[in-house]
C-alpha cells in the first residue's frame, strides 16, 4: 500500500472515529476544543454524543523526573495520598479529626528524626511507635474509608483510578453524562482541600510495593537497574516509586510542597470526551475549578545526560531465570529521529511478525520472548529498551549474540514494504487507542501534558516522509555498541 492510500486509510477511520458522513469528516483538530481558564488551566474537549457518558481526565505536568534527591518517590506518593479525601469526604467529623491529625505527624515526625541517629534509644522509639499506633487506631474511626470511589460507584462511575510517571501525573474516571456536575464537585474539592490522612499508614504500604514490585520482582529489579546504568546524570534513573531509603524518610512536607507548588492550574490539563455540550461543560468547569490559585509552572529539568562514550554493563544476581535488556539513548519527541524511531521499533519488535520475533522465537528458537519499547519517559531524550527472555538451556550471550546480528542488519536498510506496514500499524494502533472515549481522552490529556496535543496533527505526515535511506542513518548512528547499556538477570548475574 502506498503512501497516499495508507494517508486515505487514515482519514477513513478518522471518518468512523468521530461518526460523521463521509462527506463532512472532521480532522481530529477540528473536533478538539480547547480553551484556557483565567488561572491557567487547559481544557480540551471533544464532543461524542453516541452514548450518554464521558471520560473525564485530568492530568498535571508534573512527574518524578521533576523532585529533587531529598523528595524521591514523592509524586507517586501524592497520588496515593488525593485519594485520602478532603476536609468534607473521608471524614466523620474533621473539626474532630484535625487535632488527632497534628499529634499523629508529631509523633510520626519524632520517630522519622531518631530512627536514623546511631544513638537512638531503642526503648524510647519503640515506646513511640506505640503511641503511633494508639493514635492511629483512634483516627480510624473518624474516617469514611474510599468514600471517593464509593460515591462514583453509587453514581455509575468506572475506572476510577490514577498513574503517576516521569513526566506526568493524571487522575481519571468514567462516569455517566449527566453525573459531570458531581465530577466536577469532587475533583476542584480535592486539588482545593486535599486532606492527607493515614499518611505513616500508606507510606509503609509503598514501601511494601516497592519491594514486591522491584526488590523481589527480577524484571522489576532488572528494569530498575539498567536505567540506573543507562543514565549518570538525568533523574530519568530514579525510579518513579523511589528508592526503599526515599520512601522511608518521606514527610507530609515533603508532599505538601509538591502539591501546594506545582498540582495547580499552571500545570493542569482538564480533558473531557462524550456525551455534553461545551459550553455548558465549560462554565461548569469555570465554576469549581477557575477559583483555584494558579500556582507556579513547573520549570524545566536542566540536567542533560553525557553522551555515552562505550558500553555499560551490569549483572544482577537473582534467583530467577535469566533475563536480559539493551538499551539504546535517543532523542524524544518532537526531535526528526523520535518519529524515525517509532518506524525503527515497529519493524523491529512490534508483534509476532516483526524481525526480533521472527528471529529470535520463531526461527532459532532462542527466546520465549521478546519487544522493543522507549522509556522511562518522554519529555526529554530517553531510551530504546530491547528485552529477551532465553528458552530454557539456552545462554544469554547466545540471545545478546543474536539480537546484535539482527541490528546489524536494520543498520543495512529495511524494504519499502516493511515501511508502508509499519506505517499502517502505527496508524491502526493509534486510531484504536482513540477509539474509546477514554482512550481519546487519555491520548489528548497525556500529549497536551507532554509538550502539546497538536503534535497529532502532523504525526501521520512526519511518519509517512520517513524514508528507508533516513531510517538507515538513524540506526547507524544510534544503535551502536558504544551507545547501549547491557542489563542481565539470573543466578549467575545473567
Amino acid at each position: 500500500m502506498g503512501e497516499y492510500m495508507v494517508f486515505r486509510l487514515f482519514l477513513v477511520v478518522l471518518t468512523v472515529l468521530f461518526s460523521v458522513p463521509a462527506v463532512a469528516a472532521a480532522s481530529l483538530a477540528d473536533r478538539v476544543q480547547e480553551h484556557r481558564l483565567a488561572n491557567g488551566a487547559t481544557v480540551l474537549f471533544v464532543e461524542r454524543h453516541g452514548s450518554p457518558t464521558v471520560s473525564a481526565y485530568i492530568s498535571f505536568k508534573v512527574g518524578s523526573v521533576n523532585e529533587t534527591s531529598e523528595q524521591r518517590g514523592a509524586a507517586h506518593l501524592l497520588e496515593h495520598m488525593l485519594f485520602k479525601g478532603t476536609r468534607v469526604l473521608g471524614t466523620k467529623n474533621y473539626a474532630e479529626e484535625k487535632p488527632l491529625l497534628d499529634r499523629i505527624e508529631t509523633v510520626g515526625g519524632k520517630i522519622d528524626r531518631l530512627k536514623n541517629l546511631p544513638e537512638s534509644d531503642p526503648v524510647a522509639l519503640e515506646k513511640m511507635r506505640a503511641e503511633l499506633k494508639a493514635l492511629q487506631k483512634e483516627h480510624k474511626q473518624l474516617v469514611v474509608k474510599d468514600e471517593f470511589s464509593k460515591i462514583y460507584a453509587e453514581n455509575g462511575g468506572v475506572g476510577f483510578n490514577a498513574f503517576t510517571g516521569k513526566d506526568q501525573t493524571t487522575y481519571l474516571i468514567n462516569l455517566p453524562a449527566n453525573k459531570l456536575e458531581l465530577w466536577a464537585a469532587i475533583e476542584s474539592d480535592r486539588l482545593a482541600n486535599a486532606v492527607f490522612r493515614e499518611f505513616y499508614t500508606e507510606r509503609d504500604v509503598v514501601y511494601e510495593e516497592r519491594r514486591r514490585s522491584y526488590e523481589s520482582n527480577p524484571n522489576g529489579l532488572l528494569y530498575e537497574s539498567l536505567l540506573a546504568t543507562a543514565f549518570k546524570v538525568h533523574p530519568y534513573r530514579e525510579p518513579t516509586i523511589g528508592w526503599g531509603s526515599d520512601i522511608a524518610n518521606l514527610t507530609p512536607d515533603d508532599i505538601r510542597s509538591l502539591y501546594s507548588r506545582y498540582y495547580t492550574p499552571a500545570n493542569m490539563v482538564i480533558t473531557l470526551v462524550g456525551d455534553f455540550h461545551g459550553d455548558n461543560a465549560l462554565a461548569l468547569i469555570k465554576r469549581y475549578f477557575g477559583k483555584l490559585p494558579s500556582g507556579e509552572q513547573v520549570p524545566p529539568v536542566t540536567a542533560v545526560e553525557p553522551t555515552q562514550q562505550g558500553e555499560r554493563r551490569i549483572k544482577v544476581r537473582f534467583d530467577a531465570e535469566p533475563g536480559l535488556m539493551i538499551a539504546y539513548h535517543k532523542p524524544a519527541a518532537p526531535q526528526r529521529e523520535d518519529y524515525v524511531f517509532d518506524l525503527l521499533m515497529e519493524i523491529l519488535g512490534a508483534g509476532r511478525t516483526s524481525r526480533l520475533y521472527r528471529a529470535l522465537v520463531l526461527d532459532k528458537q532462542l527466546a520465549t520472548d521478546v519487544g522493543v519499547f522507549s522509556a522511562p519517559g518522554s519529555r526529554y531524550p530517553n531510551l530504546m529498551i530491547v528485552s529477551a527472555t532465553p528458552r530454557q538451556g539456552v545462554a544469554v550471550s547466545a540471545i545478546e549474540e543474536a539480537i546484535y546480528r539482527e541490528l546489524d542488519l536494520l543498520r543495512q536498510g529495511v524494504t519499502a514494504a516493511e515501511l508502508d506496514k509499519a506505517r499502517r500499524q502505527i496508524t491502526m494502533s493509534l486510531l484504536r487507542r482513540m477509539q474509546s472515549n477514554s482512550g481519546l481522552a487519555r491520548t489528548l490529556s497525556s500529549f497536551e501534558a507532554l509538550g502539546g496535543w497538536r503534535y497529532l496533527e502532523d504525526y501521520q505526515q512526519q511518519i509517512e516522509s520517513v524514508s528507508a535511506e533516513e531510517l538507515a542513518r538513524v540506526a547507524q548512528r544510534y544503535l551502536t555498541a558504544d551507545n547501549r547499556t547491557v542489563a542481565l538477570v539470573g543466578r549467575e548475574g545473567g
